[in-house]
């Protein structure tokens, strides 16, 4: 990694720093390795620069504290946005009481409920991909099976899937090299809160047994969420159910076809799949979310002025060999695994057990039908940025 020099008279390290650029697979997660080794916090030496955490101590205690590290702003490049996700860019107490409106939907109860559907569609997925001897793996199952099964609890058609995943990929997966302004982003979101503007007006006259429906009647301290709310609520529950859980599948899949002790493992001992997926969620960390700054402060010996980003990435936290033994290694049966990647504090996330279920179950399904796969011969696996994730992935077996 070439970096530049620390600028002396500032008094704490500046690096060439930019979190969406495409990188081969854990590009990103290696040069924040390299940083971590060297020190907890640089900044960013672009126009506008933000500063970035590293080490997992001080970045668990920023995500635990709203009143200085905010969340109205949560991409490191545009700490003043002209848009809203709801609940992630609420701070406590409007937060809070979103928090509590979501979580019975989300509760361990809940989702056992939901383990016959999630069964079902993986299982539907995989019927007959075996006999195929390769697959597009995000195209034809990790962008297909978790995104099917949050559409049905938010009452979305399975028929849209196509134009949703464009559009997740314009808000989400465009770096600033395409997208300086965020305007592609930003039009997108517009759109897809068009679209959920249309839909709520369908859903008042003939309500159905989702999410969406059962939003409509929503209140906080006694008054009717408003309706600009509701569609940033909508905005935001679109972007995490279409695009978490197949990242996540991404690295797991791509680590299993590159690692052959670990997938024969996971084959011979199925029972170990649980504490795999909660090894492949710390090691494959992808969220980066981003802080703004409410107040002055000395945190930890960085300056931090009030107005300014932090860029605070979980990759960081969940690598850190002062928090993880042989951190960045895979242990299958790694326990205790007290991991950041559904975050902490607050806005740690309210679907983790939807997303650890659907997980699990891929695992065990897949396995069961393909045992044995490898990436084709030559075939280059890279990162796209803003939100890390596998940009594609072939696999084959015979």
């Amino acid at each position: 990694m070439t970096a530049e020099p620390t600028i002396a008279d500032a008094g704490f390290p500046v690096h060439a720093f930019n979190p969406g650029e495409e990188l081969p697979v854990l590009g990103n997660a290696h040069r924040l390795d390299e940083y971590q080794d060297r020190y907890p916090f640089f900044r960013s030496s672009e126009e506008n620069g933000f500063w970035v955490l590293t080490r997992a101590e001080e970045i668990s205690e920023a995500l635990r504290n709203p009143t200085v590290f905010s969340s109205s702003a949560t991409v490191v490049s545009d700490p003043d946005p002209a848009y809203l996700w709801v609940p992630q860019m609420l701070d406590p107490p409007r937060h809070t009481a979103w928090r509590r409106l979501l979580a019975p939907y989300f509760s361990a109860g809940n989702m056992r409920r939901l383990e016959e559907s999630v069964q079902a569609r993986c299982e539907a997925l995989l019927d007959g991909m075996a006999e195929r001897g390769g697959c597009d793996f995000l195209a034809d199952f990790a962008q297909r099976y978790p995104t099917s099964i949050f559409m049905d609890m938010f009452g979305l058609p399975i028929s849209e899937l196509d134009q949703f995943l464009e559009w997740e990929r314009r808000i989400l997966h465009v770096g600033p090299d395409e997208d300086p302004d965020r305007s592609i982003a930003i039009t997108a979101m517009f759109e897809v809160m068009g679209y959920f503007d249309e839909l709520i007006k369908v859903r008042r006259e003939h309500p159905q047994d989702d999410i969406l429906s059962d939003s409509l009647s929503w209140d906080i301290d006694g008054e009717r969420i408003p309706h600009q709310e509701l569609l940033s609520f909508c905005l935001l529950m679109f972007m995490a159910g279409l695009d978490t859980v197949t990242i996540q599948l991404g690295y797991t899949f791509w680590h299993l076809a590159t690692h052959d002790e670990h997938r024969e493992r996971i084959v011979r001992e199925p029972e170990i799949i649980p504490s795999a997926v909660e090894e492949f969620l710390r090691l494959y960390s992808f969220v980066p979310p981003a802080r703004k700054i409410m107040r002055d402060i000395d945190f930890h010996g960085c300056p931090m002025k009030a107005g300014e980003m932090v860029y605070i990435n979980t990759s960081a936290a969940c690598r850190d060999p002062r928090a993880f033994d042989h951190s960045r290694e895979a242990v299958l049966d790694r326990k205790p695994n007290q991991h950041l990647a559904f975050g902490t504090g607050p806005h740690r996330c309210v679907g983790a057990s939807l997303a650890q279920r659907e997980l699990r179950v891929a695992l065990t399904e897949w396995h069961k039908r393909i045992p044995d796969y490898r990436l084709p011969e030559g075939f280059e696996v890279r990162e796209k940025g803003v939100m890390h994730g596998i940009k594609a992935l072939s696999l084959e077996w015979s």
